[in-house]
């Protein structure tokens, strides 16, 4: 995986998903892995954009204006770290995304964040069709329980597992926290 021209891509990193009413996650790990990615990319210097949903749904907890819609601790952006706000799934569609990484020279976007499954997914997929070399860290998100529609649950485990595995069949490279930080 050639990092010269990767950017870091940190998606809903946001402190609306560590309570109601959004289900259970599995990754007790997700903030320390994404940290650890977001220090190391810091430390190499290297480009960084950060996505906050900005829901514009009534009651939302990622609405603007509500304790959800902040940045989770040592999620922030530093001086001179973009931030897109998106209000939809992909973080490409509504926003200057695609220009951003244009200017930055990117041909590589190394992602990661909450929810495997909706966000980070629908940006990879999206990603992936313009044209860019997406690669999900695996181990730096996080999705949700659901409901399966026939009274049951699928644990979030499972789901995360089904959706790196579509995403790295058709759409994503696939690494680890741990692969990553030995490539910088």
């Amino acid at each position: 995986m050639d990092m010269d021209d990767a950017v870091l891509l940190l998606i809903d990193f946001q402190q609306a998903f560590d309570g109601p009413p959004w289900p259970q996650r599995w990754n007790g790990d997700v903030d320390q892995n994404a940290l650890a990615v977001l220090e190391a990319w810091r430390k190499a210097d290297r480009p960084i954009i950060h996505v906050r949903h900005d829901s514009v749904e009534t009651g939302s907890t990622l609405r603007a204006g509500e304790p959800g819609h902040a940045m989770r601790p040592g999620f922030t952006p530093l001086p001179g770290e973009q931030l897109v706000t998106k209000s939809v799934n992909s973080a490409f569609i509504g926003t200057d995304l695609d220009l951003r990484l244009r200017r930055l020279g990117a041909k590589t976007v190394i992602t990661c964040g909450i929810s495997t499954d909706m966000c980070v997914s629908t940006t990879i997929r999206t990603g992936a069709n313009m044209g860019w070399s997406m690669v999900l860290v695996e181990d730096a998100c996080d999705c949700f329980d659901l409901p399966d529609g026939q009274g049951g649950t699928i644990p979030a485990r499972d789901l995360h597992r089904a959706h790196v595995t579509t995403l790295g069949f058709e759409f994503c490279g696939v690494t680890t926290t741990k692969a990553l930080l030995q490539t910088l």
